[in-house]
């Protein structure tokens, strides 16, 4: 499961067991070889290197993205349900995001005319920026137990809910309703990606639920950004010496 994917050429056609096994073998074949999980990242997004990325320059670009991500429990209108939680999300992870909105593998108007004005440097200053402030780094215990569905889940977002690679996303304490909402997407296939789609179909409602709510609950956990203070703000509010 994932808020933001990764592409492979892996399809899945059976159902039931049949397709959750063979999801689980996908999800294990790609832990074994790292250069066919080089692959996952959409085409667009191979040209787009977040290694690449400038924090600082990324911190005076970011001041849209403030507009909803940096606000606590703010919820997108229709359908209604929190955006996602940046702070300390690998920067891989959200540059192959925002790559897939501008690309339109992610259906959303205003993320999809977020992500078009920004060129490929931008994205990778953006992601730097979110992802440098304070890491989440996983500690290795898991906290209560994993739903039968995680197991699939953990072999890419680790027991703790942690991304084990950059490309990864990381869930851990992530909104419970966005994990919902994005496990739905991928089901319906308005989210395109091989191998969630793939795993979100073996998925009934009850398993999408205990899911999310298994790793929204995990810890350390992603959180809501606070928007710099301007130097100037910062000095007006300095007691007088």
């Amino acid at each position: 499961m994932a808020s933001v994917g990764y592409e492979s050429g892996f399809r899945v056609r059976a159902s039931g067991v049949s397709a959750a096994m063979a999801v689980a073998a996908a999800a294990a074949s790609l832990l074994v070889s790292g250069a066919a999980f080089a692959q996952q990242a959409p085409a667009a997004a191979a040209t787009v290197a977040p290694s690449a990325g400038n924090a600082q320059r990324g911190s005076q670009l970011a001041y849209t993205c403030y507009g909803c991500h940096g606000i606590p429990d703010y919820r997108n209108a229709y359908p209604t349900y929190h955006v996602p939680k940046l702070g300390g999300q690998h920067a891989a992870y959200i540059v192959a995001s925002l790559t897939e909105y501008r690309n339109g593998a992610r259906p959303h108007p205003t993320m999809r005319g977020q992500a078009m004005a920004m060129t490929d440097q931008e994205i990778r200053d953006v992601a730097a920026y979110f992802a440098t402030q304070n890491p989440v780094k996983s500690d290795g215990n898991a906290t209560g137990t994993a739903p039968a569905a995680a197991q699939t889940c953990v072999a890419c977002h680790g027991t703790d809910g942690v991304g084990i690679l950059p490309e990864y996303p990381t869930l851990s304490g992530q909104h419970r309703d966005y994990l919902e909402h994005s496990l739905r997407a991928y089901r319906r296939g308005e989210r395109q990606n091989a191998i969630m789609q793939g795993f979100a179909q073996t998925l009934t409602d009850e398993d999408i639920a205990a899911l999310a709510a298994y790793f929204a609950r995990q810890t350390p956990a992603l959180w809501t950004p606070q928007p710099p203070r301007a130097p100037e703000m910062r000095a007006k509010s300095s007691p007088a010496r």
